[in-house]
């Protein structure tokens, strides 16, 4: 930021604060740079005695700095201090070091697409905090922007006001700068955050251009274009055209948020940064396309899609009673059995089907038959395995009788043999029944 030697009619102290150059003068005041007791630097902006003469103004500047004392963000000067009631008022913001972004596209020209959208991103961060805080900036623009080392930083947030103004013409009457005011400062309306929004996508495009969106001229023709006519983005890069022609919408609910332009403005910088194609970070819609497409959204969080079995019609529980006379409601039973709750063999539910990034989990155990299932029809696997021990049990049964018999028959025919045969020295074989007679 330049600065400038103090004039003869600038004060060398204010409140606890010396003086020791001047950083600038606005409608408002005159900025200088100030430090305490303790060194520390200070941006220090002193009202102008006119305005300070002012009731009305005094009590609405008051408001403007409790406001801007809520403010909680990296992106913002915070203010340190401030005298309401002194002959003029003053308050003190944290110095910046570096220059603003307008002096920065001033001498260097225009900023790359990538700096320009990681710079916006920042910004909407910002403005995010100013917003929840309560406060509107009211005057965005590239004077206001200073490019510190740790990042750009937006001053002058919230109090940047003068009373008595209809218009925005004449400085010190009105705030704001005409070719980054939103429609509705020129008409007079109140501002909202998305007022905010629209000076960003006039600094975007100053950014990214070196030049106005809306042309030079007075501050009439200015004002009248920003009110009728549309913003000349011909020159802006085509990665950030779309963002700022949305911010730059003359109906105010037509603009988007500053939460959705950071997260917008921060994939940009990074697909720029890599150098990837349009198209590649589209703007996410999380909710949309988990509403749209589940399977999709559960494959891009890095899981394998699962296919979803088409339902199976579940068959009304026939009443006892239901089948032919005598039977008791049996038959009707067995005709529309109660839906199976064990899946079928080689199937397992979905849930507990894992997928190829899963960790590896314990095979549940073996769920039980449904206890009113008929045991006459179908057959899971205990019951094919009851069928294979019972075979088997058959097989070997008769296998161990067959083989007995055999060796029993065989036993037998072997001592038949032996009772037959004559022996050598004896008497010969005396037929059955016939008495032996003496020799």
């Amino acid at each position: 930021m330049a600065m400038m030697r103090l004039r003869r009619e600038d004060p060398r102290v204010v409140g606890s604060y010396k003086l020791h150059r001047r950083l600038g003068a606005g409608g408002m005041g005159v900025v200088y740079l100030g430090s305490d007791r303790r060194g520390q630097r200070v941006a220090l902006k002193v009202i102008r005695p006119d305005l300070a003469e002012d009731q009305e103004f005094r009590a609405r500047f008051a408001r403007e700095v409790s406001a801007a004392r809520r403010i909680r963000g990296g992106c913002t000067a915070r203010l340190v201090a401030a005298d309401l009631e002194a002959d003029r008022p003053w308050f003190a913001t944290q110095y910046v070091p570096g220059p603003s972004l307008h002096d920065k596209v001033n001498e260097g020209g225009p900023l790359p697409p990538a700096q320009v959208a990681a710079i916006g991103a920042a910004l909407a961060e910002g403005l995010v905090a100013v917003h929840e805080a309560g406060v509107v900036h009211r005057d965005l623009k590239p004077s206001n922007i200073l490019l510190s080392p740790k990042g750009p930083r937006i001053i002058d947030f919230g109090i940047a006001w003068s009373t008595g103004a209809s218009t925005l013409t004449h400085v010190g009457t009105a705030v704001g700068s005409p070719g980054f005011l939103a429609p509705e400062q020129v008409r007079g309306a109140g501002v909202t955050p998305a007022t905010d929004v629209f000076s960003l996508g006039a600094t975007l495009a100053y950014a990214a251009t070196g030049d106005s969106p809306f042309g030079h001229g007075s501050s009439e023709v200015m004002l009248y274009r920003v009110v009728h006519e549309e913003a000349q983005l011909q020159t802006v890069p085509p990665a950030l055209a779309p963002i700022v022609y949305a911010c730059l919408a003359k109906a105010a609910p037509e603009r988007p948020t500053t939460a959705q332009l950071s997260l917008r403005l921060k994939e940009i910088a990074a697909r720029e940064a890599r150098g990837l194609p349009e198209g590649m970070t589209p703007i996410p819609r999380p909710a949309l396309r988990r509403a749209a497409d589940p399977v999709a959204s559960r494959g891009e969080r890095g899981t394998r899609p699962t296919p979803r079995p088409a339902p199976r019609p579940t068959p009304r529980p026939a009443s006892r009673g239901a089948g032919p006379a005598g039977d008791g409601g049996r038959a009707g039973d067995r005709r529309t059995p109660p839906p199976r709750t064990v899946p079928g063999p080689g199937r397992r539910p979905a849930s507990e089907r894992r997928t190829a990034g899963d960790p590896p989990a314990r095979r549940p155990r073996r769920a039980q038959r449904h206890p009113t299932r008929p045991h006459g029809r179908g057959g899971g696997p205990d019951r094919r395995l009851m069928r294979q021990r019972l075979v088997v049990f058959v097989t070997v049964t008769l296998l161990v009788a067959l083989g007995i018999a055999v060796v029993q028959g065989c036993q037998g025919r072997a001592g038949h043999a032996q009772r037959s045969a004559p022996a050598s020295g004896t008497a010969p074989a005396v037929p059955d029944g016939a008495v032996p007679t003496p020799g």
